[in-house]
């Protein structure tokens, strides 16, 4: 039976957000109804809500949703969750293909259709106006969780204790295991490694927690804003440089690594100019990679001779190529025995003040924003 619920609404790209009646279709076989605890709010639901992606309105987005117990409706379909369930939200994937097969679910050879087609697998749309009955844009990452409650694909589903501080973990879905994922899985830092991370938003804040759990020798945080630099080093960072202040940023880190470069680099802006610098930045067989989201069409120079000569390697990551479902209890337990401080980057607010959780990201004020549904 379709349920009534309230969502954050998007009514066209570029407009603001508001709430909204909806009507939340009735789960398929392969998904399952939740109510919503928390949504984390990452920018990729800013950009998408500006236009800045391919998407459509009027659209519900989010897809850091998280639910403490309330897994309301679970379809024939999907394994291992139940009702009453605590459960994660993260990306969905068709789980056939040959990436998903092969362990690297993060690069699902359907990702863009099903995180960002706006409807379910057979087209249909989970949630409508209740105003008029226009269909939405919604199965955002599977889940649109800027709704009360959500339809989510059982791919997108990840059981969790029923301990866990659902604030603190809702952006595990997206931008906590990306940016850890990346230094753990696509970077692969090790201990005595040096790391340089370009921008200390969310993504690189995990990622400086991440480098500290891997002990590396040298973590450098680049940025513009002191107060994140501040809060890098009090998260692990051992050096941090002022981008917008004079000077080569690719030589200062040169003479922290004393070497000809750093052996991994992290971006977390997505923009080309930044990205350049890392890359040049980078030392012998050093390694980069980006998380940033950008907008399609970025392109980036870079000199052929010094990379191949060097043998630098500069590689894409989605999701940091984790799979939430191992992601989760080895970050659980790593916030257990307080290596994982993530309260330092978590501000919760009451969803109905999202407009002012929106600015605090906008303006920096929040590092990780996560709105709480009553």
């Amino acid at each position: 039976m379709p349920r009534d619920a309230r969502a954050l609404v998007v009514k066209e790209l570029g407009g603001p957000f508001s709430f909204e009646d909806v009507v939340v279709d009735d789960i398929q076989s392969n998904e399952a109804l939740v109510k919503i605890e928390a949504s984390g709010l990452c920018r990729t639901d800013l950009h998408c809500a500006a236009g800045h992606r391919p998407v459509q309105a009027p659209a519900v987005f989010g897809h850091e949703g998280v639910c403490a117990g309330t897994v309301l409706k679970v379809g024939d379909d999907v394994a291992d969750i139940r009702p009453g369930d605590r459960v994660l939200l993260s990306y969905s994937i068709c789980n056939t293909c040959k990436q998903c097969s092969s362990g690297h679910r993060a690069y699902c050879e359907n990702m863009l259709g099903l995180n960002f087609g706006g409807k379910r697998e057979d087209g249909s749309k989970a949630l409508t106006l209740k105003s008029d009955g226009k269909p939405l844009f919604s199965s955002f990452f599977g889940q649109s969780s800027f709704s009360s409650i959500a339809v989510v694909n059982g791919t997108s589903l990840v059981k969790v204790p029923q301990d866990t501080p659902l604030d603190l973990f809702a952006s595990l879905g997206c931008s906590m295991q990306t940016g850890i994922g990346a230094i753990f899985n696509t970077l692969d830092v090790q201990q005595g490694s040096t790391v340089a991370v370009f921008g200390t938003g969310s993504l690189g804040l995990y990622a400086i927690m991440a480098c500290k759990l891997r002990r590396a020798r040298e973590i450098i945080a680049i940025d513009i804003m002191p107060s994140r630099l501040q809060l890098a080093k009090e998260l692990g960072a051992t050096a941090t440089i002022n981008s917008s202040e004079d000077g080569d940023v690719a030589q200062q880190i040169r003479d922290i690594c004393k070497a000809n470069g750093v052996d991994r680099a992290l971006d977390c802006s997505g923009v080309a100019p930044i990205i350049e610098i890392m890359v040049d930045s980078l030392g012998t067989r050093g390694k980069a990679c980006s998380v940033g989201s950008n907008v399609p069409g970025t392109r980036v120079s870079i000199d052929v001779h010094k990379h191949f000569v060097l043998g630098r390697e500069y590689v894409g990551c989605h999701q940091g190529d984790s799979n939430p479902h191992e992601m989760a209890p080895m970050l659980l337990e790593e916030h257990r025995q307080g290596r994982l401080p993530l309260q330092k980057v978590t501000t919760s607010y009451d969803v109905q003040d999202f407009q002012r959780a929106f600015e605090d990201v906008e303006s920096g004020k929040a590092v990780k924003a996560v709105l709480i549904w009553q």
